[in-house]
């Protein structure tokens, strides 16, 4: 059986550019960090991940990024032998060289995404997207779901089904990172929300795994952004 083409980034870039919310978010959060950036711009807060053929293509398109070497980080000493044990092997780790010099068409995908990932039942069916709960405190998002585009929810779950039919071993991650979100629920006592692939919104049971509808607005909202969503402009 022929080999599987390798994925072409740059129309993978191009078919996921469509921003997360109408506005930018960075400017909502940004005020609230320390560093006065956005979180999801922040080394000391997320290491940027890519695929490796992902690397080799932004190494020939762009002199943002540089492989991560764990010194970036200014305010804190990073764990670099425990965070490159935990990366998967199909993934390397990056740092770029700040929001201030960001080339928009040269994000990676995990940049795309933030602070989403895939969710993916126990029998391995991807049915949408869910947060990082690491983050529910810093990035806005997460607490104003309601304000993400049906644009974004759209290129995220296609491009996932494109990965997910080239390399097995991301779908095997976000397997295991499904699970692992089943657990913390699990242990918090709440259901998991899902903004779905059918364009619905849901709250997941992490034991039953059922599905209740439900609309963004009544996800939970996080401090500090627990305030009444105001006027966007």
């Amino acid at each position: 059986m022929p080999q599987r083409s390798p994925i072409n980034f740059q129309d993978l870039y191009h078919a996921f550019d469509a921003p997360v919310t109408a506005i930018d978010c960075g400017l909502k959060c940004a005020p609230h960090n320390p560093a006065g950036i956005p979180y999801c711009c922040d080394i000391c807060c997320a290491v940027p991940v890519a695929y490796r053929l992902e690397w080799q293509h932004l190494q020939r398109h762009t002199d943002l990024w540089h492989a991560w070497q764990g010194d970036e980080c200014k305010s804190e000493e990073s764990n670099r032998s425990q965070l490159l044990e935990q990366t998967p092997p199909h993934l390397c780790l990056l740092a770029c060289k700040g929001p201030a010099h960001c080339e928009r068409e040269h994000r990676s995908v995990s940049c795309r995404q933030f602070p989403f990932y895939p969710y993916l039942t126990s029998d391995y069916r991807f049915i949408g997207l869910t947060y990082d709960w690491e983050f529910s405190n810093r990035c806005w998002v997460i607490s104003n779901l309601s304000m993400v585009t049906a644009a974004f929810r759209q290129e995220f779950v296609a491009t996932f089904d494109r990965i997910f039919e080239t390399w097995l071993e991301d779908m095997d991650s976000y397997i295991e990172l499904s699970g692992e979100t089943r657990e913390h629920y699990r242990a918090i006592h709440r259901r998991i929300p899902l903004l779905h692939r059918d364009g619905k919104d849901y709250l997941v049971s992490p034991l039953s795994e059922r599905l209740y509808r439900t609309t963004a607005e009544h996800f939970p909202r996080f401090a500090p952004y627990t305030a009444p969503l105001s006027n966007p402009e």
